[in-house]
């Protein structure tokens, strides 16, 4: 029996945290679908064509250590923006959505775009300071040399394109629920979530 979890959020919000603990406790799959899109930038970056590098995507592609870096996200939110390459990942991630046993699939159209009929949806968030802060410290203890500010100006940058773009811009689904992750823990954030996914299935 398959049981759907959308969660939606701009970068640094805490999604990602949330999905992989939301689909632990549970016992869902979970596909972190930023990956797919990183995934293509990388190999984009590497040579190859947007459009084709989407239709070519194996799952073993998204096991790449160098998927975290600034560079690959920068080209990731890149090709995000081509319709072409979003139509190519799309069914991708419907059929994992489809799964016996429950998905949870976290990004920034799940929602919206690709399981509009998900059992749970929600968006998180949290102010553009605040997702600096944690990816500045984040990039800092991976030993990358970077500013404040810099991150900042790079998460204000994707937000923009995230939300300006034409096709599935990152909006919250009227159906959502949204968690803003600014004052809470991770295990406050946590926990908000999978009350409601307890709710959802009961």
């Amino acid at each position: 029996m398959s049981f759907t979890v959308a969660i939606d959020g701009p970068a640094a919000a805490g999604k990602g945290t949330i999905s992989k603990a939301v689909a632990a406790h549970f016992g869902f799959a979970h596909l972190d679908t930023g990956l797919l899109y990183r995934a293509v930038g990388a190999k984009v970056i590497a040579g190859a064509a947007p459009i084709a590098a989407a239709q070519a995507l194996e799952t073993t592609d998204l096991e790449n250590d160098s998927l975290r870096t600034p560079q690959v996200a920068q080209a990731a939110s890149e090709v995000a923006v081509i319709p072409q390459v979003r139509a190519a990942l799309i069914a991708f991630q419907r059929s994992f959505a489809g799964r016996d046993g429950g998905a949870v699939l976290d990004g920034r159209d799940i929602g919206t775009v690709i399981c509009p009929d998900a059992h749970v949806k929600l968006f998180v968030t949290a102010s553009a300071a605040c997702r600096a802060e944690r990816r500045f410290q984040e990039l800092v203890g991976k030993g990358m040399d970077m500013t404040l500010d810099t991150v900042l100006a790079d998460v204000k940058e994707r937000d923009a394109r995230d939300r300006n773009r034409k096709t599935a811009p990152l909006v919250p689904a009227d159906d959502s629920i949204v968690i803003d992750t600014s004052d809470l823990s991770a295990a406050e954030a946590i926990a908000a979530a999978i009350k409601v996914v307890d709710a959802a299935r009961s």
